[in-house]
């Protein structure tokens, strides 16, 4: 898993500006006016975005469009897919043991 992808995601704005993105592609400036940054700022995170292969930018007359890529957003899901079926067959687990405990329960039940 790449790493860098982690660290563009974990910074708030960064994460702001994938948000806007998934909704259309965008111009720097419509961005920073969204999130309220400034434009050198707002470029400063897309930089990050673009050396972590999260936006790519399209050049469109004066100015620079950007917008998401898809590919390292389906790979985060891979990796976290690996964690997510640990996760369930750990509560799968709890909810046997669960159900072991309560027929105990039920059981003593029965019997007073």
């Amino acid at each position: 898993m790449n790493v860098k992808i982690f660290s563009a995601l974990a910074d708030p704005n960064r994460f702001g500006i994938v948000e806007l993105l998934r909704e259309e592609s965008l111009p720097v400036g419509i961005i920073a006016e969204r999130l309220k940054l400034s434009q050198p700022q707002t470029s400063k995170h897309l930089r990050v975005l673009a050396e972590a292969g999260l936006v790519q930018v399209e050049p469109s007359a004066n100015k620079r469009i950007y917008q998401l890529r898809t590919v390292p957003l389906q790979e985060l899901e891979t990796w976290l897919q690996t964690y997510r079926r640990l996760w369930e067959e750990k509560f799968d687990n709890l909810d046997d043991y669960l159900q072991q405990l309560q027929q105990v329960d039920n059981n003593k039940d029965h019997k007073e």
